[in-house]
């Protein structure tokens, strides 16, 4: 169980043509102007605020009441870019449908001088006009046709009217429609960001006699926290085998480090964990699920934090099996929601506080209660949908401070998606305040939408099941099932800050494997135009080539290999 800082819970505890001599830049320059400030100490304090000097410092050193000065000549203290002092981060962002992941610090000052390169060929810098003076102070001029002025309140719509323009931001100024791009692998949304290796950083102080002090910085790491979300979970079929075969920890051994590095780690698990569970059998037609309760150490070894409980087949084994599940969940310290003892407990969030930013996670399974009951006043099982109360809870859940998170259930298609109802469903949790609305029931991967304020992904795809390929009604098979997303969501100080789409390919029937630059390329651009960001492309993305190596599996005898 990875350290959260307290828990309540409820239900269970991101060219111009110049000459390519231009010298390359390699190092940031060290040297900065020396402020000059009034030394007639007879004279009245006056305040100098630098137009390089960011909105909060600028604030900070406002609220000192001291008069400001006409100019910096007759100042008795400045506010200014400085050696040392308040440690102020910068981003570098692109709009959100971007596939470039980051850029190299000597690519991002030549296009500062005007020589763009690396993946920043072809892009222009957006900058609001104090970011540009206080880069142009530690930077020098920057050229006019890579780098331009803009508003700070139209940079994100500009970015996004033309995607070639990327931009620098305070840290504080990050949002979700922005992709944070790292700079020499450094990014200031993960949690092993090193603020004293990171080039965009800026340091400002107050000379002269100061009055009154500056913040330390726009990034505390105490206060950062992320959550990982993840798809369909379900330790059955071959997916079981290759653990029987291969050790219960084996299907999570390639993604394990990024599962354990976030503050939170959901899992979605759909089958209930029965001591009586057969052995497994790796045909395809299996529908009755369960898995034996060893198969908890593969959950616990990625670094499950919560787990989800609106699965279809959590009833599959009966009342006995989600009753003891639901205690081994308890035994193990993992709070759970969206199914429970009785439709009460299932309804019922989890609240956490994690590094002074207050989640609440809660949901529900949205299918057709005549095909897959639900839990009851007397029986267990998964939460129904019953939006008029979810909506009321998402309200009073809301109105004390927490951040939504709401995960789903849902119809099931295999294709880009939404499904049936998914939008209805969606939409109405997002409308009534759930910050991050999440598809948990996907086998085949759905798009992304932006609403209002809210993040909704309707499906992320499989996590650990078998689906290596699926056989659709016309008889095609497709393998889009192997593609997987798990989503890493990025809180501070209790505001949403955006998405981080991490991109995973199925093997062995078990294992997810991190995506080779050209898998999640093709990927990506083909989620960005199926959700609408970008436009469909007139020639198909190019596919890398797959080569599936069937696993020998053991069989019971009569069933098919799936």
């Amino acid at each position: 169980m990875k350290k959260i800082s307290s828990f309540l819970l409820c239900a269970f505890l991101l060219a111009a043509c110049v000459p390519a001599t231009t010298a390359p830049i390699s190092e940031t320059p060290t040297s900065i102007p020396t402020l000059v400030v009034a030394t007639n100490t007879s004279q009245p304090a006056a305040l100098w605020i630098a137009p390089s000097v960011p909105a909060p410092l600028r604030d900070a050193a406002l609220a000192s009441g001291i008069p400001l000065a006409v100019d910096s000549q007759s100042a008795t203290q400045i506010v200014d870019v400085a050696n040392s002092g308040s440690m102020w981060i910068y981003a570098l962002v692109a709009p959100f449908p971007t596939v470039t992941d980051g850029v190299t610090y000597a690519d991002l000052l030549s296009t500062w001088k005007g020589v763009s390169s690396g993946p920043l060929s072809g892009h222009v810098l957006l900058l609001a006009d104090s970011t540009l003076a206080a880069f142009t102070a530690i930077w020098g001029e920057p050229a006019s046709s890579t780098v331009r002025s803009v508003p700070a309140d139209q940079l994100l719509n500009a970015a996004w009217t033309d995607m070639t323009q990327w931009a620098i931001i305070p840290f504080e100024e990050i949002q979700p429609k922005w992709k944070v791009l790292s700079v020499d692998n450094q990014s200031p949304i993960h949690k092993t960001f090193n603020a004293d290796t990171y080039p965009l950083r800026i340091n400002f102080a107050v000379s002269g006699e100061a009055a009154f002090t500056l913040p330390e910085t726009n990034r505390d790491p105490a206060k950062l926290a992320t959550v990982i979300l993840t798809g369909v979970t379900a330790l059955v079929r071959a997916t079981a085998v290759t653990m029987e075969l291969k050790g219960v920890t084996y299907p999570g051994s390639l993604i394990r480090d990024t599962l354990r590095e976030a503050d939170i780690t959901h899992i979605s698990n759909e089958v209930s964990f029965d001591k009586d569970c057969p052995y497994p059998n790796s045909g395809y037609r299996n529908f009755i699920l369960c898995s034996t309760p060893n198969y908890m150490d593969l959950l616990l070894d990625v670094g499950m934090d919560i787990v989800e409980m609106t699965g279809d087949h959590f009833a599959d084994r009966g009342t006995q099996a989600m009753l003891d599940t639901l205690a081994l969940y308890k035994e193990k310290g993992i709070p759970y929601y969206g199914g429970g003892v009785n439709a009460a407990e299932a309804r019922q969030p989890v609240l956490l506080t994690v590094n002074g930013n207050k989640l609440a996670f809660m949901g529900c399974n949205g299918k057709r209660p005549e095909k897959y009951p639900k839990a009851n006043a007397t029986t267990p099982g998964a939460a129904d949908c019953d939006y008029p109360f979810f909506v009321k809870q998402i309200q009073e859940v809301k109105a004390q401070g927490y951040t939504v998170i709401f995960t789903f259930q849902h119809e099931e298609c295999y294709s880009y998606g939404p499904c049936w109802k998914h939008e209805e469903g969606f939409h109405a949790v997002a409308d009534a305040g759930a910050t991050v609305v999440s598809g948990s029931q996907a086998h085949f991967p759905h798009i992304m939408e932006f609403r209002g304020d809210s993040f909704i992904h309707y499906g992320l795809g499989n996590l650990f099941f078998d689906q290596m390929t699926y056989i659709l009604p016309d008889g095609k098979v497709i393998d889009d099932t192997r593609r997987e997303f798990m989503d890493r969501h990025v809180f501070y100080d209790g505001k949403y800050l955006g998405v981080e789409l991490l991109a995973s390919m199925l093997e062995d029937y078990a294992r997810p494997r991190p995506m080779t630059e050209a898998e999640r390329t093709a990927f990506l651009l083909d989620y960005f135009a199926a959700s609408g960001f970008i436009p469909l492309s007139s020639t198909p993305t190019p596919q890398p080539t797959v080569t599936l190596t069937p696993m020998v599996l053991p069989q019971v005898p009569g069933t098919p290999t799936p």
